[in-house]
């Protein structure tokens, strides 16, 4: 099954590390204030030794930029690797992880989260994000209830989830209208960005996404099995309802914490799987390493160009992936159809 010509395509991993690499560079010397390379090398050579001068530019690489280039590495790398297990789960490759309610539920969440904020004597922006990633864990956790109640689980699960995240996006939009004076800062982290990135934050999505990596890996073999559909594959030996479990934890979680750090951010889970299955065909072996870099150069870039297009301003970074995010869709639905929209 897994004899695709495009396997052979191993280059493309490594045209993909090279991509991240320029495209950190990028986003450590490009901003506000440039840095030339050289001085931003000395800089962080001289903080990894520490002997880091407290001087302005070193503020700037080591309190905002490097964390911020980190978590978008990680977040995008995460969201791409959780598109291609929902793409698995539901043997679609077109699926989501919004399809399964979590990104809504996570943002239902936070919502609710920035508007307690000051109001239950607890100011900190922690609480945003213990919302968003109890919300979104709980939507899934009743998607599941629901989805396995069905005689075939794949499909009961994706009407649950469509009919939860219909749900949570409704309320979400209610708690918009009870916002006040607050709208304008929630429904711009509601866009997605990574403006309050800090140290904490990719610490904390950092780990998760290589968690996630190392699980998918492990799962790869697994996935391809899956693919061949469920009374084939349990042929076969697989034991899919657990797959089907490890690969629903693995999204729920890493798309819960990544929506709390960062807002909505969408289309990265869709397109990068996608168009990378196309050029390597359907070996998850070779799938997964080349998403996860794939998601991380695609949402390091387009954070790079948010805070650089309008300067001082900064366009949310959401916007950005969903002008990318859309076209290409549209054409991967065209491409599946097989004829000229309309």
């Amino acid at each position: 099954m897994f004899t695709h010509p495009h396997k052979q395509k191993s280059w493309v991993t490594g045209v993909l590390a090279l991509a991240l690499l320029l495209a950190a560079l990028g986003g450590l010397l490009v901003g506000s204030v440039n840095i030339p390379p050289a001085e931003a090398l000395q800089k962080l050579w001289a903080a990894l030794l520490g002997q880091g001068a407290d001087d302005a530019p070193t503020r700037i690489l080591l309190s905002a930029r490097l964390p911020r280039l980190l978590l978008a590495a990680s977040v995008g790398g995460t969201l791409a690797l959780a598109g291609l297990a929902s793409q698995t789960l539901f043997r679609n490759p077109l699926a989501t992880p919004s399809i399964i309610g979590v990104s809504s539920g996570a943002a239902l969440g936070a919502v609710i989260g920035l508007l307690l904020m000051g109001r239950v004597g607890f100011a900190s922006p922690l609480l945003a994000s213990v919302f968003s990633i109890a919300s979104g864990l709980g939507v899934t956790l009743l998607v599941f209830a629901l989805g396995r109640r069905g005689r075939f689980f794949g499909h009961a699960l994706l009407l649950a989830g469509i009919a939860i995240g219909s749900l949570c996006s409704s309320l979400t939009t209610a708690a918009l209208y009870l916002a006040g004076e607050r709208l304008q800062a929630i429904v711009f982290w509601l866009m997605g960005g990574l403006w309050q990135a800090n140290w904490r934050d990719a610490l904390i999505m950092l780990p998760l996404a290589l968690g996630g990596l190392a699980v998918l890996r492990l799962l790869a073999p697994a996935m391809n099995l899956a693919l061949v559909g469920e009374r084939s594959a349990h042929d076969l030996g697989l034991n899919l309802p657990r797959l089907q479990r490890q690969l629903l934890i693995m999204i729920a979680v890493t798309t819960a914490v990544a929506v709390s750090l960062t807002g909505v951010i969408g289309f990265i889970g869709l397109v990068v799987p996608h168009l990378l299955r196309l050029v390597l065909g359907a070996d998850h072996r070779r799938l997964v390493p080349a998403t996860a870099l794939g998601g991380a150069v695609l949402l390091v870039s387009a954070d790079t160009l948010a805070r650089t297009l309008a300067a001082p301003a900064e366009i949310p970074v959401g916007i950005l992936t969903a002008m990318v995010g859309a076209p290409v869709f549209l054409w991967l639905l065209h491409r599946r159809m097989g004829r000229t929209l309309p």
